[in-house]
């Protein structure tokens, strides 16, 4: 059943969904009433961490003497999440005591430290192990059941889906992970993505490193890997999320941290956006101009620059005019301020801005620690 909860953003109206924890959690609660009770049920209730409660349409019910199993649809709602629609198992069986959760086909299994789960445990994070457990003992009580019950979840798709997620990378084979803090999937959510950053920092951190490669995109992979010659193996892409990542980076335990980016989303550090996504603000252009104000831009030239639409074009305008290397050596300062303010003390921090325009691609600024930093990942002269 679709969740009757929205948001607006940009001006549209987005519908909510569930996890595949909450899918998981109302499979296994449902599979669970059937096996207590003798009698096949069309519907569960599930009150989510989040506060809101589901009503979910049962599937696949598959009834013997000793195991009951059942599904629950993925409704990712109208967040562009390659889960939804996608059928999630839980499949119940009486035990001596205790709830114990397993991972059945589909679901990921851990081969990595530094994740929500051990090495070798289903990728079953800890939230829907807790939805699960919570919504099977509320049956146990409901039908005087003092025993206890053993579930496995399956996702028969999940290894297919795997894929195309970020599992294979950060250490968990063989399926897709079961997620969700809330229960609640919010459409087109930043903090999916800033989770996922996180994830990513642990799984590095607990591999050995204690320096960190952040890129923003593909522009800075390609840039770092052919241009500098750097090992980009074991980046962390941190997309828009500059400072959630540094923070991040911080919080695990990194002591030397490395951004490389585009000048198109380095430039806003100018003013001190660490969120470069444009729906926070722009403020390219303005900070090119300022820059160059300071190197004696006239206005004529100032309203070139605050004129084009790109940092390329503003870069070539700055070309032109004799203006570049003063204006990037102001913006550069202007960054490494930026990302200075961010870390504390014992935390190193640099940077490497570039353009990849044709006419000059090269660096076009970076911090004063940046050749040293660059040699923890550099693969050849």
């Amino acid at each position: 059943m679709q969740l009757d909860y929205y948001i607006v953003r940009e001006g549209k109206k987005l519908r909510y969904g569930y996890t595949t924890g909450s899918c998981a959690a109302a499979a296994a609660k449902a599979a669970a009433a059937m096996l207590l009770s003798g009698k096949s049920v069309s519907t569960v209730c599930l009150d989510t961490p989040k506060g809101i409660m589901l009503t979910l349409e049962i599937a696949d019910i598959q009834i013997t003497k000793d195991t009951v199993s059942c599904s629950v649809k993925k409704d990712s709602g109208d967040d562009p999440d390659i889960t939804n629609g996608i059928m999630v198992y839980a499949s119940v069986s009486r035990i001596t005591e205790g709830i114990e959760i397993h991972g059945g086909e589909g679901v990921g299994r851990v081969t990595k430290p530094g994740l929500d789960q051990p090495v070798g445990a289903a990728a079953i994070n800890s939230g829907p192990r807790l939805m699960i457990e919570k919504a099977c003992r509320e049956v146990c009580a409901e039908y005087g059941y003092s025993g206890g019950l053993a579930i496995t979840i399956s996702i028969p798709r999940g290894k297919e889906l795997a894929r195309r997620t970020f599992n294979p990378r950060i250490g968990i084979e063989g399926g897709i992970s079961v997620i969700g803090t809330s229960g609640i999937v919010e459409p087109m959510s930043n903090a999916a993505l800033v989770d996922t950053i996180r994830l990513e920092l642990n799984v590095l951190y607990a591999s050995g490193a204690r320096e960190v490669l952040l890129i923003p995109g593909n522009y800075g992979e390609n840039f770092a890997e052919t241009s500098l010659r750097l090992d980009v193996s074991r980046h962390i892409t941190c997309s828009n999320f500059i400072g959630d990542a540094i923070d991040a980076a911080v919080l695990c335990g990194f002591k030397k941290i490395l951004l490389i980016g585009h000048i198109g989303k380095l430039v806003k550090l100018g003013i001190g956006m660490l969120n470069t996504h444009s729906s926070y603000g722009d403020g390219r252009m303005e900070t090119l101009a300022a820059c160059a104000l300071e190197n004696g831009a006239e206005p004529p030239v100032l309203k070139e620059i605050l004129s084009c639409v790109t940092t390329n074009a503003a870069i070539e305008k700055l070309r032109e005019h004799g203006l570049l290397a003063g204006t990037m050596q102001t913006l550069g300062r202007r960054i490494e301020d930026c990302l200075a303010r961010r870390v504390p003390d014992g935390v190193e921090i640099g940077y490497v801005c570039f353009t990849n325009d044709d006419k000059i691609k090269c660096i076009l600024a970076q911090s004063g620690n940046a050749d040293e930093l660059l040699k923890i990942w550099r693969t050849r002269p």
